[in-house]
């Protein structure tokens, strides 16, 4: 399993965070698990994504089938769906290093998130770059969730079985509230 407290993410702005992983490359694999739906639902979320400037992205969370260890929702996750679901626009798309776009416009945050991709051998440097947040609760809840979120896919290229994601979430988003600090996205 992956050790969830590697490489915590750091703050580069009071509203913006960027945590790193080495990933199995090659980089069009990389490519691949962030931009196809059914491959991104293994770690992330399902969903189409026009993969151009200005095009759509919905994307829908099944948070509780990440793992095979089933574990109940927090309470203040809960949705009636059992989902949750993100739209946004793509702000900039350049096969296969780097993809952006909008996050949240549905319920008017519209943060930010950018993935860049580097090739360094045979790993693939990501950098997960989440700008625009617009309080700490945010700013904790999606520092917890990226990191547990990149984990799973860690955990999936390279043959593991994941973790729960809300048990991991949990205990990083309580991580987080400790080394970030308290004017962060303030």
């Amino acid at each position: 399993m992956n050790d969830i407290n590697a490489g915590f993410g750091t703050l580069i702005a009071p509203n913006t965070l960027r945590l790193q992983r080495s990933l199995p490359g090659p980089i069009e694999r990389v490519w691949h698990y962030l931009t196809d739906s059914d491959a991104r639902g293994r770690w992330l979320a399902s969903g189409p994504m026009d993969l151009r400037v200005g095009g759509d992205v919905n994307l829908v969370f099944h948070h509780d089938d990440l793992s095979d260890v089933q574990v109940p929702t927090p309470e203040r996750y809960r949705t009636e769906d059992g989902c949750h679901h993100q739209s946004g626009r793509i702000t900039a798309c350049e096969p296969p290093r780097l993809l952006a776009h909008t996050w949240g416009e549905a319920d008017g945050t519209s943060s930010e998130v950018r993935f860049d991709l580097e090739a360094q051998g045979d790993r693939v440097l990501l950098t997960i770059t989440h700008s625009r947040l617009p309080d700490r609760d945010a700013l904790l809840s999606v520092s917890a969730g990226w990191h547990a979120h990149i984990g799973i896919l860690i955990d999936h290229m390279e043959g593991r079985a994941p973790a729960n994601f809300w048990t991991t979430h949990e205990a990083l988003e309580a991580d987080y509230a400790q080394r970030l600090p308290r004017e962060a996205a303030a």
